[in-house]
């Protein structure tokens, strides 16, 4: 699992997530019980000195006593499928990614920090090769990340990434082998996975954001639904060609604002069952009620899901 800058520590670990307006801190306890505890999830304006914010969200909520995470946007990383180095060994791979990178990149590789999420190799999927996807943030964007953090003297232990915070949240929807569709919307447009197993074996992007899902209107928003499930399908099939190994379960759909109706489009439109999530089913929120609401979930989404990282999958 990507981590562009970690260390290992015994600490447990929250999540500090920047927006534009905002900043975001959550904390997911594994107890042992049936579904984790979120012990914290809290959001608090940013001010005009995101430093200072940050300096007072430490004290308010002693984030001293975490080590911490955060969530690049969207647009400061890429992830690109390749196909793995051959014969190389794990401490070489990102390296070997380098010179695979090299022609995709917009900007000089050696600009770039680069990581690695492996696809398992699982029944007819292996008759393709190992697959691998390829992580890449331009040095500059993760320094001024880590600054940020240092001046407000937070301990930034992990840069992580969307698809891996969505995956987090899907496995735990799991059923038995077989895999889950995830699809969610935020401001940064649709995110797509598909997993199995605690995996990641597939993502897209949909160029479609939540304003423009809750702003449209009558024709426009039929037009957006169509878009969407035409993405899916062709994702769906897609999917089913390269895994047939690993038969798809459901297509889940993160919550959504009230009336949107796109769960009913998409049940009535594409091959796939599709649900609604309801994080209340797999998370423990007796800490922080407000989360029992489809739009709180809905707006958390992310940050919820980087919480759920553990440490072997760093």
């Amino acid at each position: 699992m990507p981590s562009f800058f970690a260390k290992q520590r015994t600490a447990e670990l929250a999540v500090v997530n920047l927006y534009s307006d905002r900043v975001e801190i959550g904390h997911i306890e594994r107890t042992g019980r049936e579904r984790p505890v979120v012990s914290l999830c809290r959001h608090i304006p940013s001010g005009q000195d995101l430093v200072e914010t940050l300096q007072k969200t430490r004290r308010e909520l002693n984030l001293d006593r975490f080590r911490c995470a955060t969530v690049l946007p969207a647009h400061q990383y890429q992830l690109q499928l390749v196909d793995a180095p051959a014969t190389v060994p794990d401490a070489e791979i990102k390296s070997a990614l380098r010179w695979r990178l090299k022609d995709a990149l917009d900007y000089p590789v050696e600009l770039a920090t680069v990581d690695a999420v492996t696809i398992p190799t699982n029944g007819s999927a292996a008759e393709h090769g190992r697959s691998m996807y390829a992580v890449s943030a331009r040095n500059e964007d993760i320094e001024a990340r880590m600054n940020v953090f240092a001046l407000a003297k937070i301990k930034l232990e992990v840069i992580d990434v969307a698809e891996m915070a969505q995956r987090n949240l899907a496995t735990l929807f799991e059923l038995d082998d077989r895999a889950i569709a995830v699809l969610s919307f935020s401001s940064e447009g649709g995110l797509l996975t598909f997993s199995a197993r605690g995996e990641l074996y597939l993502s897209r992007r949909i160029d479609i954001t939540l304003d423009q899902l809750v702003g449209g209107a009558g024709d426009t928003r039929e037009q957006l639904f169509a878009r969407i499930a035409l993405e899916l399908q062709r994702s769906l099939d897609h999917f089913d060609r390269q895994y047939s190994a690993i038969p798809l379960a459901r297509l889940l759909l993160a919550p959504l604002p009230d009336g949107l109706e796109l769960t009913t489009f998409l049940a009535e439109n594409l091959s796939a069952a599709v649900e609604s999530a309801d994080l209340g089913d797999v998370l423990d929120f007796h800490d922080v009620p407000e989360l029992r609401e489809e739009a709180e979930q809905s707006l958390r989404w992310q940050t919820l899901g980087a919480a759920l990282r553990v440490e072997n999958q760093s």
